[in-house]
């Protein structure tokens, strides 16, 4: 089940985003973990957001509201390199609005992408 979030935001989020974000998700939670496996599913969800058809003011913002306000996330439990990841989410909400705003953060779905790709994990 997918973890509560704003319902308009939810709502917003199209039915691969959302599964995307779970796939992130239940890796986070693995017993053990497996940042091997974190990597894969971030590397899949930014590749999404990269997209001409997952990269949406919606999507963006659903996914920086799905993170970074889950206090629940056990992030200290991810490699460094992981952790910056998801540090660097808190602007991808300006992606398509703000795009200079999100750049300006590396919050933007082809930033954390690369970042993604080139932690040593």
């Amino acid at each position: 089940m997918l973890k509560r979030i704003p319902l308009a935001a939810l709502q917003q989020a199209d039915a691969t985003l959302q599964a995307l974000m779970q796939s992130v998700r239940t890796a986070l939670f693995a017993s053990p973990l497996d940042p091997a496996t974190i990597k894969a599913s971030l590397i899949a969800l930014f590749e999404y957001l990269s997209s001409p058809v997952g990269r949406t003011d919606a999507n963006c913002c659903a996914i920086d509201t799905f993170f970074c306000l889950d206090d629940d996330l056990p992030l200290e439990r991810l490699p460094e390199a992981l952790q910056d990841v998801f540090a660097h989410m808190d602007a991808l909400h300006d992606t398509i609005t703000a795009p200079d705003i999100a750049e300006n953060f590396g919050s933007t779905p082809e930033q954390l992408l690369e970042r993604v790709r080139d932690s040593r994990i």
